[in-house]
């Protein structure tokens, strides 16, 4: 009996051994495709959010920024939120005509919202758009829609606010009916690059 209990317990231990190394092979093999489609997702947002440049470049400069932006943002009320990265926008003869800030808020309905913020060196907002959004379908979804995000091409301001009503101020961005939590939390991180570009960068 105890020779079939060992030769079962060897026989199950084989099995694993080959179950996980049949699984570490295909996460290896999936892991650069994933990666390659994560890459070409983002590169299609900042494309979007930033039209006008013909490309991105991060720099020394931004990549220290961006490390001490915990300590910048932590006396700002704008929610829980964070600089990601930073990047220069350039034009076709490789001149700097503005940033692409990613910026993420833990106060979501559903909890992380990471936008793309594209503002120029005129302190312009270019655009937002979603590198992470998972809210809810119909109310808080309808934040990558042109009717919300939109409110933010064109503007300049210090500070964003949202209204719950059409808004009377051009720093105003009307809420999703429905969804504050979300629309306060694209709002929040929206803050937070542009506070980043006026206040962290050297320009």
């Amino acid at each position: 009996m105890n020779k079939g209990i060992i030769r079962d317990a060897f026989l199950l231990f084989i099995i694993t051994l080959i179950a996980g190394f049949c699984l570490g092979a295909v996460h290896e093999i999936t892991l650069e495709p994933i990666a390659q489609a994560q890459l070409a997702s983002a590169t299609a947002t900042y494309q979007e959010v930033y039209p006008e440049a013909a490309s991105f470049e991060t720099t020394d400069e931004l990549t220290a920024a961006v490390a001490a932006a915990p300590e910048a943002l932590a006396g700002q009320d704008f929610g829980n939120v964070s600089v990601d990265a930073a990047q220069e926008a350039l034009d076709g003869s490789g001149n700097v005509i503005g940033y692409l800030i990613n910026a993420t808020s833990n106060d979501g309905y559903n909890g992380t919202i990471q936008i793309s913020v594209g503002i120029t060196n005129e302190g312009t907002l270019t655009g937002i758009g979603f590198l992470t959004l998972a809210e809810t379908p119909g109310l808080g979804m309808k934040a990558d829609e042109p009717d919300f995000k939109g409110q933010f091409t064109g503007k300049t301001a210090d500070i964003f606010e949202v209204s719950k009503t059409a808004p009377s101020a051009d720093n105003q961005i009307q809420a999703i009916s429905g969804a504050t939590f979300t629309s306060s939390a694209v709002t929040g991180a929206a803050n937070a690059a542009v506070y980043f570009v006026q206040n962290c960068i050297t320009q």
